[in-house]
């Protein structure tokens, strides 16, 4: 990908995933979505099911495929529109923004080049020294080259 699309890229990246900031702190109702949203709407496993044309025990293998980690997206979101609710979903980092990702994985790379290239040198007698100006140096041109 090219540098300009791929700075645009990771900034769009940014500020479509910030919305999604507060969600990654909250954790999945144990017993999962659907049914915590189910019992919160007041609504019966029956209610669902003629919503989505399917049985009572049917509704109840979805939540418990929601809840196990084992349900399609394509099931989720059919479920999510019989509770009247959209399926939103991203990908983010664990922790930091996409850009700040993208920027420690580049400072690793370039730190494990720079440290092998100065090991050999050192054999020959030959290191420069300055390892931590060299890492920056390499991140800066790997992120510019990405």
């Amino acid at each position: 990908m090219r540098d300009d699309f791929r700075d645009l890229r990771l900034s769009q990246l940014t500020r479509s995933l910030s919305a999604f900031e507060a969600a990654r702190q909250e954790a999945r109702p144990q017993r999962g979505w659907l049914r915590a949203i189910r019992e919160g709407l007041g609504l019966s496993l029956e209610d669902v099911g003629k919503k989505l044309g399917q049985s009572r025990r049917r509704i109840q293998e979805f939540e418990k495929a929601e809840s196990k980690d084992r349900i399609t997206l394509r099931s989720l979101r059919r479920v999510a529109a019989a509770l009247d609710c959209e399926l939103v979903y991203a990908i983010v980092p664990k922790s930091g923004t996409i850009t700040e990702l993208a920027e420690r994985r580049a400072r690793a790379q370039a730190t494990e080049d720079v440290l092998d290239v100065e090991h050999t040198m050192a054999l020959e007698n030959q290191a420069t020294g300055n390892v931590k100006e060299l890492i920056e140096e390499e991140t800066k041109r790997r992120l510019k080259k990405q």
